[in-house]
């Protein structure tokens, strides 16, 4: 007796278990192919993206990234749907999902503004690398756009890491943006100095400078009588990697050249007067 109930209990399981064979081994092979067929599809997709950036000459590095922004959403949609197939419930999973991504949010709130600065720096590109910008108080040539942090390298060669989240918040100047410059001036002389030989003297320099284009038309004008001097105001123009050669130039060309023709340089100077008194019936 015992024994025939045994064999009634095994010939349960065997039966329960062909029963759910039935149920789940096509769902299972049907699941596979969607997860390969997914896959498969999702390279396309890839490789039509990238062909796509690459007709639009977007940067590498912007294209590198939205690439496998895409790659690893696509990804994730892919798994969902697997699982889903395979009966598993979503909505806790995603429940649960939902809180950790909250709370690692939360914990990572500055890594994630810096994320997302780096974002818009690579789709709005106010600067690229090898720009000579001014932000946050610093100058410096971008030596790399990194998703967290931009770095920069000074003129004295020191290295500076800026959160993306302050650049992309902040006032950007960029001085590598426009392919010319205007150079400015100020070069100061006596009043008993002759006006017209002194902007002569230094429409001469500009002249001889095949590196200053003469197209804006250089301006060498008088803008201001100053305490102790006539101030003259320059305004050349140039190849922006010229700029600090022809600032540096100039102003030693002119101050050799005024030099030379006898126009004097002010500089700020005090007269000291000295009077002396004598005292004569106690007053002075």
């Amino acid at each position: 007796m015992k024994e025939s109930l045994q064999n009634i209990d095994l010939q349960l399981m065997y039966n329960k278990a062909f029963e759910l064979a039935a149920i789940y081994i096509p769902n299972l092979f049907f699941t596979l192919i969607v997860l390969f067929v997914g896959i498969f599809v999702i390279r396309i997709l890839n490789r039509i993206v990238h062909k796509a950036m690459t007709i639009k000459n977007l940067d590498e590095s912007l294209e590198k990234f939205v690439a496998s922004l895409i790659s690893i959403s696509l990804k994730i949609i892919l798994l969902i749907t697997v699982a889903s197939m395979l009966g598993i419930q979503m909505t806790s999973f995603v429940a649960l999902l939902g809180a950790a991504g909250l709370a690692v949010g939360l914990a990572l709130q500055g890594s994630l503004s810096n994320f997302a600065g780096g974002i818009l720096i690579l789709l709005f590109k106010p600067f690229k690398v090898g720009d000579f910008i001014e932000a946050q108080g610093q100058l410096g040539v971008v030596k790399e756009i990194q998703i967290f942090n931009t770095i920069l390298t000074t003129v004295d060669n020191k290295v500076i890491f800026i959160p993306n989240s302050d650049l992309s918040n902040g006032q950007i100047i960029n001085y590598s943006a426009e392919a010319t410059r205007r150079v400015d001036f100020t070069f100061g002389i006596g009043y008993n100095d002759d006006l017209e030989k002194a902007r002569n003297i230094i429409f001469g320099l500009i002249k001889d400078d095949s590196r200053i284009q003469q197209d804006p038309e250089p301006v060498v004008m008088l803008a201001e009588l100053a305490d102790s001097s006539v101030n003259l105001a320059v305004r050349v123009w140039c190849k922006t990697e010229d700029y600090w050669a022809i600032f540096f130039d100039m102003n030693e060309n002119v101050k050799l050249a005024f030099d030379k023709e006898g126009i004097s340089i002010p500089f700020p100077q005090r007269d000291v007067h000295l009077y002396q008194h004598s005292l004569d019936s106690g007053k002075v």
